[in-house]
């Protein structure tokens, strides 16, 4: 199992920011393509697609090989058990124990078909999630009977994820010189009593299936203003609302009007995606949580099973790396919680 550890800290030294996939996916080919040969890695822009269908049942593993940007992280290190540096656990720990799975023969010679998808640009705009474009360009891969996301969950299985939508909230006022504020209309504290007002909207428990998602609205970003002395004439916001697979999309959104579209002279939706739903009772899923004695629950965040949900890919997530320390400077992931996935993801595409 030493190996997965030696590829993950390879794969932390390949600087993969959202935007500059193109190394690491080079490195990916490279490794990849003297087992399964030319026709057996496909590359879509900075994604690739690996491996091959033979008519056996076919399960699909998908992995985003960008990360968020530096804060200041060096070099992959061990310390008392653990891996740290960017990515180590938001994905490349996940990614580490694909390109594994991919490399063994009993894997590849098992009861299925086994194709691992690794693509980019997930963390950033949903627009231009890499995944979109593999799907499409991929149309196969929909016959998967079960899609399975490493993204880090801690070696639970997510069921499910919510769905996000971000809106920004615009305030008009009027420009004047700071001196003489009655001149103009401030923008910013125009904006106080609804900011208060969305501050104080509760966490909304919503049971689907016997699993607990949380609704909740918060303010992720503000702008405004042009210099010390001037009355800003404009204040925007972004109002991120994170909903249960309950919703649709356009469900979701008049939700959010409802609830938050009274006070700004705007409120624009930019970016929406959809919440995926709980795909419980595949026959797959089951096996995979009697592999590594997971436990079942919600994805609270938004992963990309919600896509590949959308293309009708029962999907999960599972994957090494706890998802609390994702996007944080001390990024880590235990070298016993990679372990034991590999192991028993090797389990459920090895057994029936």
């Amino acid at each position: 199992m030493s190996d997965v550890i030696d590829t993950l800290m390879q794969l932390i030294d390949i600087p993969s920011e959202t935007g500059r996939e193109g190394r690491i996916c080079t490195y990916l080919a490279q490794e990849l393509m003297p087992i399964f040969g030319h026709d057996g890695v496909n590359r879509i822009s900075n994604s690739l697609v690996v491996g091959k269908r033979s008519g056996r049942p076919l399960i699909s593993l998908y992995g985003h090989i960008d990360t968020v940007p530096n804060q200041g992280q060096g070099p992959a290190y061990k310390q008392k058990g653990r891996v740290h540096g960017l990515g180590s656990t938001d994905m490349k720990s996940g990614i580490a124990v694909m390109i594994e799975l991919m490399r063994d023969e009993e894997v590849r010679d098992g009861p299925y078909d086994v194709v691992g998808v690794f693509y980019e640009a997930e963390e950033g705009p949903m627009a231009g999630n890499g995944l979109e474009k593999v799907l499409v360009n991929t149309p196969w891969l929909t016959a998967s009977e079960v899609g399975v996301v490493l993204e880090p969950t801690d070696l639970a299985i997510e069921l499910g994820c919510n769905g996000t939508i971000n809106a920004v909230a615009t305030f008009d006022g009027k420009a004047a010189h700071s001196a003489r504020p009655w001149l103009g209309e401030n923008a910013v504290t125009k904006a106080v009593p609804w900011l208060k007002k969305v501050s104080q909207i509760e966490p909304r428990p919503v049971d689907v299936g016997g699993l607990e998602f949380v609704e909740v609205v918060g303010i992720t970003q503000a702008h405004g203003g042009v210099a010390n002395n001037v009355i800003p004439s404009s204040f925007s916001c972004n109002v991120n609302y994170r909903f249960a697979p309950v919703r649709t999309i356009e469900e979701a959104t008049d939700h959010l009007m409802a609830i938050a579209g009274q006070g700004p002279d705007r409120l624009e939706v930019v970016d929406a995606a959809p919440a995926g739903p709980v795909a419980a009772g595949n026959e797959h899923v089951t096996r995979l949580a009697s592999m590594g004695e997971a436990l079942f629950r919600p994805k609270q965040g938004w992963t990309d099973v919600a896509r590949l949900s959308e293309y009708g890919i029962p999907a999960v997530n599972y994957g090494p790396g706890d998802p609390d320390l994702a996007h944080v400077p001390d990024e880590s992931v235990s070298i016993d919680n990679v372990e034991l996935s590999l192991d028993a993801l090797w389990k459920f595409l090895t057994k029936t």
